[in-house]
């Protein structure tokens, strides 16, 4: 199992440089690329790819040879995939084809080392090749197993490293409890069907004061100073504190969820369509309902977790959990009265309607045993069907 380990490295100011200069070495292989392909009659294509860059690019940029060659080299295998997604783009007729774009200094700068033999983790140091000292990690690899390949990142003036591991030491604890329904809000971030309430982990809005402060400082300095780059580093900084302190609650409510239950049903939530209301923008981009999403499903599929996702235009909040009788919800009422004397707060309403539905779902999803074997009787292939 490929499991990947991102830590944060601590170098020292010669292994910072060494990881500065293969950054640069990188991005800047990357946009020569990018301008060579753009122009006109020149049509992109890794085979050509391969032997301008021996050719011309190793040749006219001879410091190249400073940081292992993969760290240039695949920079083509990055091109190759972001060509990819636009043509695949472009052939779905998307109205963003997202061509590829020159990449910028200090905007997520990294370069990767795909051969296992070019880096290797022993305890709490790792090796990467043409560099003479191994560098101190802020903690050693959570999973033991042979290291596929690392990706070195920088975020706010700090180098991380994601390292792929192939290992078998994954056990994944078996879920107890059969199903819950999930409403996911801004008033609270998540209300499971169970009862239980998730607060809301408005993170940024606790922030703003010193955001703004930190801004307001910058914008006084002059571009290009010494005193302009450290202001833009406490920038970066406090909205890299925000991001990570926004990641611990949405890490530790997905590995709850995916840990405790066999069933999980979820809004299929319009996020981008949410965030145009510039009255909520802020509290839902500050929530990352599709980051907990993206979580919840990848570590179901570890655990072997089935995720339900409700029908977008369901109206589980509309709908009285006791009768199904469905009555105008808005956003303003908190609370669901139905004339048969039902009375619950909004959120646990819809909790429970979405716990239902991906029950009701899961049993349609459910292949007929008898016509099952029937079918493998007549020698057509059974259906297995999953939800």
């Amino acid at each position: 199992m490929l499991i990947a380990n991102k830590i944060e490295l601590r170098p020292t100011p010669e292994q910072a440089d060494y990881l500065n200069r293969a950054c640069g070495s990188r991005r800047h292989c990357d946009n020569q690329l990018l301008h060579y392909f753009s122009q006109d009659g020149v049509k992109w294509s890794k085979a050509a790819a391969y032997p301008y860059y021996i050719q011309v690019l190793r040749v006219q940029f001879s410091w190249y040879a400073k940081v292992s060659s993969r760290v240039t080299r695949n920079a083509i295998d990055d091109l190759d995939n972001a060509f990819k997604h636009f043509f695949r783009r472009v052939k779905a007729k998307a109205n963003k084809p997202g061509y590829p774009r020159f990449k910028k200094k200090d905007l997520h700068d990294s370069f990767a080392l795909r051969e296992s033999t070019k880096c290797d983790v022993d305890g709490r140091t790792l090796r990467i090749e043409k560099l003479k000292t191994r560098i101190k990690m802020r903690q050693g690899l959570r999973f033991t197993g042979q290291t596929k390949q690392v990706t070195i990142s920088k975020r706010a003036g700090r180098f991380y490293a994601s390292i792929l591991v192939d290992t078998d030491e994954y056990n994944p604890h078996a879920p107890e409890q059969a199903s819950v329904g999930v409403d996911l809000g801004i008033k609270d971030l998540a209300t499971l069907s169970t009862g239980e309430v998730i607060p809301a982990n408005q993170r940024l809005k606790k922030h703003l004061k010193y955001l703004k402060r930190r801004q307001r400082k910058l914008s006084r300095k002059v571009k290009g100073s010494r005193r302009s780059a450290k202001a833009k580093r406490s920038v970066a900084r406090l909205h890299q504190r925000i991001s990570h302190q926004r990641k611990a609650v949405l890490h530790e409510l997905s590995d709850k969820l995916t840990r405790t239950y066999q069933v999980i049903t979820l809004e299929d939530l319009n996020v981008s369509g949410m965030i145009k209301n510039h009255c909520l923008a802020r509290a839902i981009a500050d929530a990352g309902f599709g980051e907990l999403r993206r979580h919840i499903e990848y570590k179901a599929a570890w655990r072997g977790v089935t995720v339900i996702f409700a029908n977008r235009f369901y109206p589980s909040s509309k709908t009285c959990h006791a009768c199904g009788k469905i009555h105008d919800m808005p956003l303003n009422q908190r609370t669901m009265a139905c004339d048969c004397g039902h009375v619950m707060d909004r959120d646990l309403n819809a909790a429970k309607n979405l716990d239902r539905y991906g029950l009701d779902r899961l049993d349609a999803l459910r292949p007929d045993v008898k016509r099952t074997q029937e079918s493998g009787k007549t020698g057509s292939p059974a259906r297995v069907l999953t939800a």
